[in-house]
């Protein structure tokens, strides 16, 4: 029994001393420490950046066009993005327009929340308290990703401020992605979402990235070296993998049907995260809706294609006036 047995607890051991060597080899290689704001700040947060107190938190704000826009396009980013994925829409936009972004909750330089508890409403509710310090009385709202089902779930909420909808890739309905990030897979597992969170390793990140494009090749160092360093911000990477376990497909669903406003859908047709499907269900939820794909682009064709996309929000938005 004792040849059985000691053969087996040898091989264990092994199994154990070389999974422990393999993890200090995967932290020395990619340790990360976390990052102030302040030292973020100069690369990140230039004028016309700004930081406005919403509920405790101080929130990075962009704002920027006319001031006597009467209608501002208020502009909401995606899980792991920050307010720089819409430089390019801002860019088009702000002669015109008044333009509004900031870093959601948990992510960018705005960082964590105290609590660590990251809800719908709580993410609706930020948005409200960001519009009431900056004095909006009325917006245009749109988003991409996680900033879609925010900005539908806020227009369901204040429906007489909420005046035009764009939803970009908008998350919402309980899908399914056909391809996943592998560092969101790996935040989800208990002992490798621990190590993530003091650790950051490069070619996840770029996976990440290369991952929501329709043409991987896009993708550029300076987006790959902003992704890094604000997932530096301290508290971020614990918001992330608290956000990605409390999430809860599905929130709020049912009402969709219910918003009664002129809305602009916008989706890659080669989105792998959330697929083109929901956006025939939101362009068949919201009557009236205006549907637009760019069979060519990805998750975020704000960021893919920026002046493509941007055209069909200022096609839309003239025929509205």
């Amino acid at each position: 029994m004792r040849t059985i047995i000691l053969p087996a607890l040898v091989v264990s051991a092994a199994v154990v001393l070389i999974a422990v060597f393999g993890a200090a080899i995967f932290i020395a290689a990619n340790w990360a420490p976390e990052r102030s704001v302040e030292d973020l700040r100069a690369r990140w947060a230039p004028p016309p950046s700004t930081f406005i107190d919403v509920g405790g938190l101080k929130v990075h704000v962009r704002d920027e066009g006319p001031r006597n826009d009467d209608s501002p396009i208020v502009l909401l980013h995606g899980s792991g993005s920050s307010l720089h994925a819409w430089d390019g829409w801002a860019d088009a936009l702000k002669g015109e327009r008044r333009v509004i972004r900031f870093d959601i909750v948990g992510f960018g330089l705005t960082g964590p929340s105290p609590d660590g508890l990251y809800s719908a409403d709580r993410d609706v509710n930020l948005v409200i308290g960001v519009l009431d310090k900056l004095g909006v009385a009325h917006c245009v709202l749109g988003g991409n990703s996680l900033g879609g089902a925010i900005a539908w779930r806020t227009a369901l909420a204040e429906p007489d401020r909420v005046d035009k909808l764009v939803l970009v890739d908008a998350g919402g309905y309980p899908s399914q992605p056909t391809s996943l990030p592998l560092g969101v897979w790996l935040m989800r597992l208990p002992l490798a979402g621990a190590l993530l969170e003091h650790t950051l390793p490069r070619f996840l990140v770029e996976q990440g990235y290369r991952n929501i494009y329709g043409d991987p090749n896009k993708v550029t160092p300076e987006q790959i070296e902003r992704s890094v360093d604000l997932t530096q911000r301290a508290g971020n990477r614990r918001a992330l993998i608290d956000r990605s376990r409390q999430r809860k497909p599905g929130v709020m669903t049912d009402r969709i049907a219910n918003l009664k406003l002129p809305t602009l859908i916008i989706w890659g047709g080669r989105d792998r995260l959330i697929p083109p499907s929901d956006a025939q269900r939101f362009h068949r939820d919201i009557a009236g809706s205006k549907l637009v794909i760019f069979d060519d682009l990805g998750h975020a064709p704000e960021e893919e294609d920026p002046a493509r996309s941007v055209a069909a929000i200022k096609q839309f938005l003239g025929s509205e006036h």
